[in-house]
């Protein structure tokens, strides 16, 4: 129970790693909100999953391209579960598509969300833990891509890059109140944001072969790190970037 009577808070968590992360963290004694977009079943659902574990949860709908959303998603929150000890900033997407015609709007669609949208929503719940006092864990789920390329991800490699640099200059910014700021770096995980990429069985096994472990990534994989983050175990952990990729970065062969 590693995180026993705390509340966390989680962006993009009615899905895939996010929702990973909220059931691992309710799973270890956190109260849990859950922002979502559209999914209301989805969200529902994992309320309910916590809600069977004895813990509270509520799930709030906001689009976090939306710079209100932050706010509102935060004070709903609080009213809800009483502070924010942990925050998840998660959501994001990743539509696939070549550089040279790359659309105007999802360019700007990917970075209102992947990029302003953790920024808004971090300085959010840093506010609020500053407020309250008794510090607390600020976790940006960022991605293996902030480190390399990717021929069909020109607008998303870089929102990654965006919010692994972010967890490190909030560090430093937010330090003196006690508030831990790191990133996860996930490599290749099964969710529905690559689904359609990893259809094709050749580039699925090419992408296995890669990685030294042998299999891609699930959601729980990325979980049990956040957990670990926001925990106490972590308490000196600060400004850092944990890559959670089964070897896939350091595999040059």
């Amino acid at each position: 129970m590693l995180l026993d009577g705390k509340s966390v808070l989680v962006t993009g968590a009615s899905r895939g790693i996010g929702r990973a992360i909220a059931l691992a963290c309710a799973r270890h004694g956190a109260d849990v909100a859950l922002n979502y977009l559209h999914d209301r079943s989805d969200a529902e659902s994992a309320v309910a999953e916590i809600e069977a574990m004895g813990r509270r949860a509520i799930a709030i709908e906001g689009d976090v391209a939306d710079p209100d959303s932050a706010t509102d998603f935060v004070a709903q929150s609080v009213h809800a579960l009483g502070r924010v000890d942990v925050f998840v900033s998660n959501a994001g997407i990743c539509p696939f598509h070549s550089f040279l015609d790359m659309p105007r709007e999802v360019f700007e669609r990917t970075m209102q969300v992947n990029l302003h949208g953790a920024y808004y929503m971090v300085q959010a719940a840093a506010n609020r833990m500053k407020e309250q006092g008794g510090g607390g864990s600020i976790i940006a789920i960022s991605s293996i891509s902030a480190l390399v390329g990717g021929e069909m991800q020109t607008h998303y490699t870089p929102t990654k890059a965006g919010v692994h640099s972010l967890m490190q200059s909030c560090a430093i910014a937010l330090g003196r109140y006690g508030i831990r700021c790191n990133s996860i770096l996930p490599g290749t995980i099964a969710t529905d944001i690559n689904k359609e990429d990893l259809s094709d069985p050749k580039k699925r096994t090419y992408m296995e072969t890669r990685i030294p472990l042998g299999r891609l990534g699930q959601p729980d994989d990325v979980a049990g790190c956040a957990v670990f983050l926001a925990s106490d175990l972590a308490r000196y952990v600060t400004g850092a970037a944990l890559l959670v990729d089964g070897g896939l970065f350091v595999n040059l062969q």
